[in-house]
């Protein structure tokens, strides 16, 4: 794992709500940090409804982490692309993070420890 990269269980319950909808609670929240950058939640795929996120094209890289493919999210009023994403084959080291989600918080999307 890189040196510069923590990965921890994320303390409490978290939550994950988009377009006034709970997409997800978890206990089991990641919390993983990276160098000065905020920390990002990652959930585990199976405390979020996947009914409600749909796997677009799009992908980056991550020296660290591997590739990420994205999800978005569909509202009731609203398609929100690319809002979420998941490292499916992380590199080694990022075991941790397979199976699990993270989420961009925005105005549209809420990630809180509840």
């Amino acid at each position: 794992m890189a040196d510069h990269i923590k990965i921890r269980k994320a303390e409490g319950i978290w939550s994950v709500r988009a377009g006034g909808a709970v997409l997800g609670e978890s206990k089991n929240a990641l919390e993983l940090t990276e160098g000065d950058y905020p920390a990002v939640i990652y959930f585990p795929r199976a405390d979020i409804a996947m009914a409600f996120l749909d796997p677009t094209d799009t992908t980056t890289q991550c020296p660290h982490k591997g590739t990420a493919n994205y999800f978005s999210i569909q509202t009731k009023s609203e398609t929100l692309k690319d809002a979420a994403w998941s490292y499916e084959d992380p590199i080694d080291g990022m075991e941790r993070i397979k199976d699990h989600l993270a989420f961009y918080a925005t105005d549209k999307v809420a990630v809180e420890q509840l």
